[in-house]
């Protein structure tokens, strides 16, 4: 599905999640997909947090969620990516086997065709301007897409619903001896919140797009993935690509490309932090490529912030 630019352990993610390993997607795949159980199986160093990930010989790939939510998002991608991926400029995974509980394992799972292509970093961006104008130009395709029908979205309503857990997480981190300003991000998130909210027709909306859920090659989009918190809302949610992965000078020829007006633009930078902020203490453990990304987000966010101010 993508390479992972940072080393990552096997390992658990989140509390109550089962025992995930090669010899239990080979079990799976013998019990209910044995023309592939001969394939080699290779567990994959992602930086993804829902779903456990192994390649599958040399095209395919087997996503086990970590946590019961992830088995909706299997249910989810199997319907609406088919109907999404000929609307859209960059390849998106195409699912070639839902599978069953079984072997001990509790959910849904699936098997995906392969996408070639590199996580990109934040920091580390090699084509900036090409970059922010493939992704402006897929997010407003995927808003052009027909919403009848379509599931809401995991971010797609006000960010007042995020905002006792984004205080939560600021409580937390001040007991972590954090090096920013934990006082000024909260100021800024309460900027965040004064914005007002989406009045306009909602739309497609991805919601989740993280450097791990991009891949790139030469600099540009090649592919996007994981489309479980994908849905219908506030288009704004998909503009926090502009604070986890593009550098500032290009976030106002990407705002424009997105036609984000000011308050768009504010509750996109707000959704921005608040996934950071409350990402940080959770990840900052288990998975560094996360944590890593969530303080980037932060100072960009507060530096942002300062200058408004």
């Amino acid at each position: 599905m993508q390479s992972s630019n940072a080393p990552l352990r096997q390992g658990k993610l989140h509390a109550g999640e089962p025992d995930i390993d090669v010899p239990l997607v080979r079990a799976l795949l013998a019990a209910q997909f044995p023309q592939w159980a001969e394939l080699p199986v290779e567990w994959f160093p992602s930086g993804g947090t829902v779903n456990a990930v192994f390649r599958l010989g040399d095209d395919m790939s087997v996503r086990l969620p970590r946590i019961p939510g992830g088995a909706d998002d299997v249910v989810m991608e199997s319907r609406w990516l088919p109907w999404l991926a000929p609307q859209l400029p960059a390849p998106v995974p195409t699912v070639l086997g839902r599978g069953e509980p079984g072997e001990g394992y509790p959910w849904t799972w699936s098997v995906h065709r392969w996408l070639d292509g590199e996580n990109p970093v934040a920091g580390a961006v090699t084509e900036p301007p090409a970059l922010a104008e493939d992704l402006a130009a897929f997010i407003t395709a995927l808003r052009r897409a027909d919403t009848a029908g379509g599931p809401p979205a995991c971010r797609g309503g006000p960010l007042a619903t995020d905002d006792a857990e984004t205080r939560a997480a600021i409580a937390e981190l001040r007991g972590l001896g954090v090096a920013f300003d934990l006082d000024a991000a909260t100021a800024a998130w309460e900027t965040a919140l004064r914005a007002p909210a989406w009045d306009g027709p909602p739309a497609w909306v991805h919601s989740d797009l993280m450097p791990g859920n991009l891949l790139v090659r030469d600099g540009r989009l090649s592919a996007v993935i994981d489309f479980g918190t994908a849905g219908v809302g506030d288009p704004a949610c998909d503009l926090i690509v502009a604070w986890n992965l593009l550098p500032a000078g290009v976030r106002e020829e990407f705002r424009a490309r997105t036609g984000a007006d000011d308050a768009m633009w504010a509750r996109g930078r707000g959704w921005a932090l608040s996934m950071a902020l409350i990402q940080l203490p959770y990840y900052t453990v288990t998975n560094p490529v996360i944590a890593a990304n969530a303080r980037h987000v932060i100072g960009e966010v507060l530096a942002d912030h300062a200058r408004a101010s």
